[in-house]
Parts: structure tokens; C-alpha cells; sequence
């Protein structure tokens, strides 16, 4: 009365097991994108700075006033 398992797994968790894997690389592809972004975001956002750093300190050498930044206005619906 007693069922003997079988060692063969059955298709349903060999899909399963193939999804899950399937998922665990997509994820770290991901993972590994988001990180790219992250370092190319950095390094333009480091290249911007040394440009308006390099700006600013141009207009205090030749005396000019920094520009005033622009009113914002509302729009009225």
C-alpha cells in the first residue's frame, strides 16, 4: 500500500524550475543595467558640474555678474 516516488521529476516542476531560472537571470540582467545607468547618470552629472563650475569661475575672473535664473510663471487654466 505504500506509493514508491519515482526520482524522475514531472514536467509541471521541470517548467517551473525552468521559469524560476529563467527569472534569476533576467533579474540579475537587469540588476546589472540599472547599475550602468546609475554610472552613466554619475559621470554626466560630475561632467555638468566641472562645466559650471568652470563657468562660474570664468564670470568671477572677467568680472561679470552671474545670470539671474528666470521667473517662473504660472499657468492659468
Amino acid at each position: 500500500m505504500t506509493d514508491k516516488k519515482t526520482n524522475t521529476p514531472s514536467p509541471t516542476s521541470v517548467e517551473r524550475a525552468r521559469r524560476k531560472l529563467m527569472e534569476q537571470q533576467e533579474g540579475a540582467q537587469r540588476m546589472a543595467e540599472v547599475e550602468r545607468e546609475g554610472i552613466a547618470l554619475r559621470k554626466n552629472m560630475e561632467r555638468l558640474r566641472a562645466l559650471r563650475l568652470a563657468h562660474e569661475a570664468e564670470q568671477a575672473a572677467t568680472g561679470e555678474a552671474p545670470a539671474a535664473p528666470k521667473k517662473r510663471t504660472r499657468k492659468t487654466l
